[in-house]
């Protein structure tokens, strides 16, 4: 069962010091809690909404990598590698060594700041970039921001800023 709300209360039983989380449904989730109101145990996960990505902003990302790809001479892949690297969403990771190769062969693009203590420990601090498919409006607005950006500094044409923003409205992106 997967659905949008909000939190509407929490409470506890001192006797079994197992807290209660009561949620309220944007939606209509009678059917699927009768089918699963008898399980034993169930797996929840509670998050902060988020519009995922439309796929028209990903169709456009494309587009002007591949213009940005024939401008420069190379694949849309390699210039999409280097948009993640200069726009995209990342986490720090710290590494053994050994692990370091592993951990580029992983993630979409990998940059390696360099070796750093933390406490009594000695690891090699990466900074691993999450691949696109991963990003939500605001991510992917960003996103492709920046890559509107690098079109304009090689004189590639891209939508005008209305256009933009009609679109980022169509996105669910704030404007």
């Amino acid at each position: 069962m997967e659905f949008t709300g909000k939190i509407a209360g929490i409470g506890i039983d001192y006797n079994s010091q197992k807290f209660t989380l009561s949620l309220m449904a944007n939606e209509n989730i009678a059917t699927e809690y009768e089918r699963l109101k008898e399980c034993e145990k169930v797996r929840v996960t509670v998050k902060k909404y988020r519009n995922k990505r439309s796929m028209d902003a990903n169709a456009y990302a494309w587009v002007l990598m591949q213009k940005i790809a024939e401008a420069v001479h190379t694949d849309k892949d390699s210039v999409y590698l280097k948009m993640l690297a200069r726009y995209g969403q990342f986490t720090h990771v710290v590494v053994k060594p050994e692990a370091v190769e592993r951990m580029k062969q992983e993630w979409r693009t990998v940059r390696e700041p360099g070796e750093i203590t933390v406490g009594s420990m000695t690891g090699v601090q990466l900074q691993c970039y999450f691949g696109s498919s991963t990003y939500d409006t605001r991510e992917m607005s960003t996103f492709i921001d920046g890559i509107i950006s690098e079109c304009r500094e090689l004189g590639i044409e891209t939508a005008t800023p209305d256009e933009l923003s009609r679109m980022k409205q169509e996105w669910g992106v704030k404007v």
